[in-house]
């Protein structure tokens, strides 16, 4: 840990102010850079708030406020934002046009012991450092929105990332707080991503494939599922501008990691992207967060056998693929999609047999997506 103490976060949007925030809160100078002075300074205001929300609930004093409010500096120049520091995480939008700008702009203003961390939820880490001349030194240290208030970072290395780089970033992740989770693979959607889009997709086709509400099939997924609200008004949480790129850059790596459903597709054509936008597949008024009336009633209406399979099936493939361990990949689902019981036990209610059945009968309808894992299979023997 004696290598990084200045830090400098490109972007300075929901991630990127959340990163820097946690980071100087752990006692890290950070540089916080962006391509206008404007976002730097709306940056800075929603820093100041969140601080000083800390301050209100007595978690801080206002001289450690102030603290760490010093420790941030927002700067507009490259050249200036990058003196100094020897790790720089990248939290610019999800377009690998874009990253690989911004990481030949990197190799140009750092030299060669400067580590490079991005935080993108779907973007293959080895394609990323592709782009540098270091891809030895290039790792994904993906935070989750809001950095501020979730636990969960899953640590991503690259084909060719330095064990030296992950035990770095894990320490660095343990000193701002957070959990990290370490994806032994590069794998699309990584961790909790390749359970959580697919899923939202599979509620799709079950509302499309039988008589169920929204709200029903929502309430199934909540007390049935565990999940800490229906599955599509997380989808509406999250932003379903986000999952319709993640489904994007999933799918076009591995087809069968996703099976995409139109409906997603059709409303982030029309913008409706979920709560920021008003609209997804609920509607909403004002600015503060609205609960859908879910309940244990409505729950009783739908049996969600097939989201379980799809969640539980894509689970055994990060296990069968030594992505991760089922202790690690628990607590990922734990602290990055909130479920309040661990899948596997979820899946021992509803049945191994049953759920390796439901695919199969899925899997003849609507082809190899469904198909079982051999970890999955083998549970069952």
């Amino acid at each position: 840990m004696d290598t990084i103490n200045r830090i400098t976060v490109l972007g300075s949007g929901i991630m990127g102010h959340g990163i820097a925030q946690v980071s100087a809160m752990a006692g890290y100078e950070v540089v916080i850079r962006d391509i206008q002075q404007s976002f730097l300074d709306k940056a800075m205001e929603k820093i100041k708030w969140s601080v000083n929300k800390l301050v209100e609930k007595k978690k801080i004093d206002q001289n450690e406020a102030e603290r760490i409010l010093n420790r941030i500096h927002p700067i507009v120049d490259i050249d200036q934002a990058l003196k100094n520091s020897q790790l720089v995480i990248e939290a610019v939008p999800e377009d690998l046009n874009l990253k690989k700008k911004v990481y030949e702009e990197l190799d140009r203003y750092t030299n060669e012991d400067v580590i490079f961390a991005s935080n993108t939820s779907t973007l293959p880490i080895s394609e990323i450092s592709s782009f540098t001349s270091r891809p030895n030194k290039t790792i994904g240290l993906h935070f989750f929105n809001p950095p501020q208030l979730m636990q969960l970072v899953e640590i991503i290395p690259g084909k060719q990332t330095k064990q030296e780089i992950i035990d770095i970033a894990i320490n660095f992740i343990n000193k701002v707080g957070k959990t990290p989770i370490l994806c032994k693979k590069d794998v699309p959607g990584f961790i909790v991503n390749r359970i959580f889009i697919p899923l939202v997709h599979e509620a799709c086709y079950s509302l499309e494939r039988s008589d169920v509400s929204l709200v029903e099939l929502d309430s199934a997924s909540k007390y049935k599922m565990y999940l800490p609200m229906g599955i599509f008004e997380l989808a509406d949480y999250t932003g379903l501008d986000v999952i319709h790129k993640a489904t994007t850059e999933m799918h076009s790596r591995d087809k069968k990691v996703i099976f995409p459903h139109p409906k997603i597709q059709e409303l982030y054509d029309k913008k409706e992207y979920g709560q920021k936008t008003g609209k997804g597949f609920y509607q909403y008024q004002g600015d503060n967060y609205e609960r859908v009336q879910l309940t244990e009633e409505l729950a009783k209406k739908f049996d969600p056998i097939a989201l379980v399979s799809v969640a539980v099936n894509n689970a055994c493939w990060l296990l069968s693929n030594n992505v991760c361990d089922k202790e690690d990949l628990e607590k990922a689902l734990k602290l990055g999609m909130g479920l309040k019981k661990e899948l596997f036990q979820t899946a021992e209610i509803f049945g191994i047999g049953n759920i390796i059945n439901t695919l199969k009968d899925l899997q003849s309808k609507f082809g190899v997506f469904y198909e079982p894992d051999q970890y999955l299979l083998m549970l069952n023997k």
